[in-house]
């Protein structure tokens, strides 16, 4: 499925409110959240290359990516994981749930298939796949995270993230 084809992908859930993990487990294994897009630009690959110390030419050199298979800048696969996985609450479910704070408490995997040129577009689709009450401190849920490409065959990024939110 191309990326920017949605006609097979069921409806995201649209600011839903979920006031109870009963609801939220109803929500396993369907599409959350679908972020808008997002154009990734030079400046914000110099800027990871800063913050980094990663200034391989591939992402930092126009000219010389050129002559690449690249064709041209691409961005760190770790930005593309950084901007990919945005906080959008305008696309997912919103959790009524009584807590303190949300922590990104890890991933359980990530791959970058396909690399996204500079001025491509990105957006995420998220997909709950698990929700576990960890005793009576906390809720963790597990997504699979696609980070795709418009127009492209291959996602930039699958990747299964953790949170947790605190109560």
């Amino acid at each position: 499925m191309s990326s920017d084809d949605t006609s097979n992908r069921p409806a995201a859930a649209g600011g839903q409110t979920v006031r109870s993990v009963e609801e939220l487990r109803a929500w396993v294994g369907q599409v959350v959240g679908v972020s808008a897009w997002h154009t990734v630009t030079q400046a914000q690959v110099d800027l990871f290359a800063d913050a980094t110390d990663d200034h391989q030419y591939i992402h930092v050199d126009p000219e010389r990516a050129k002559e690449t298979f690249f064709g041209g800048t691409v961005a760190h696969g770790y930005l593309t994981l950084s901007l990919g996985l945005p906080d959008d609450p305008a696309q997912s479910l919103k959790l009524a749930l009584p807590g303190t704070m949300w922590v990104n408490y890890g991933l359980n995997r990530v791959r970058f298939p396909a690399p996204v040129r500079v001025g491509a577009r990105i957006r995420d689709v998220s997909t709950l796949l698990a929700v576990e009450e960890i005793g009576t401190q906390a809720l963790q849920l597990v997504h699979q995270r696609v980070v795709e490409i418009e127009g492209g065959e291959r996602p930039a990024l699958v990747a299964e993230t953790i949170a947790r939110l605190y109560y």
